[in-house]
């Protein structure tokens, strides 16, 4: 069931952002120059799966895309991400630390984000998580809306509570990210509820543009200008 925004919280914003789930330069080169590419959200495992080294390919990935690309750390303690956060931050300018959703990774965003770096706490899973990661000057939180649907929760009932309690306390500028994004569905009822970003996969992102009429509708209109004999150029 998609969910309606509660009036007193549909609050407009500019605009939503489209950050691309991928670490494959191919795919983020092509959608990019759609301009329909915000940021990137990455880690070792996409790196891994696209085949390239972890550092190179984020020096790559931030040079395609002017907005924020998130590196993920792999230490679990406060003081291993923040020195691995040091060297994830001298590939680029536009670089988003990501850290867990602990206590540690908790510790390491408040020293990072006094620091000015934008971060990026990832694997949230409830309202409460949300509001933590705000309180510790997260730029962008992540709930994973995809899993919670794999355990029968109403992925999409978390991301209307953090709008909510979001929008109860302007001073609070974390961005919602809304991660694990599976369908269109997910994109969808993300903008209506007034997530400030979604993060595709690209097959997903590829998926927003198509529509049966719109195919049809091409294909009609082909046929009539091939009956008509004419061209343009």
């Amino acid at each position: 069931m998609l969910y309606i925004a509660p009036t007193l919280t549909n609050i407009k914003r500019s605009r939503m952002k489209f950050f691309v789930d991928t670490a494959d330069l191919a795919e983020i080169r092509d959608l990019a120059a759609t301009g329909m590419v915000d940021g990137v959200t990455t880690n070792p495992s996409l790196v891994a799966k696209a085949g390239g080294n972890f550092i190179e390919s984020l020096r790559e990935i931030c040079a395609l895309v002017p907005g924020p690309v998130s590196a993920e750390v792999t230490a679990l303690d406060s003081a291993g991400m923040l020195r691995e956060a040091e060297k994830l931050r001298a590939v680029a300018s536009n670089i988003a630390i990501k850290v867990p959703m602990t206590w540690d990774g908790l510790k390491a965003c408040r020293s990072l984000a006094n620091d000015g770096v934008m971060v990026n706490v990832t694997l949230c899973f409830s309202a409460n998580q949300a509001l933590l990661a705000a309180k510790a000057g997260a730029a962008f939180v992540s709930p994973f809306v995809g899993r919670l649907d794999d355990i029968s929760q109403e992925g999409m009932d978390l991301i209307a509570d953090i709008r909510e309690i979001y929008d109860n306390y302007p001073d609070l500028e974390t961005e919602i990210l809304v991660a694990s994004v599976r369908h269109p569905a997910h994109v969808l009822e993300s903008a209506r509820i007034g997530a400030d970003i979604c993060t595709i996969p690209p097959n997903v992102l590829r998926q927003l543009i198509r529509h049966p009429l719109t195919d049809a509708g091409i294909a009609a209109f082909m046929a009539d200008w091939e009956k008509s004999g004419q061209k343009i150029i």
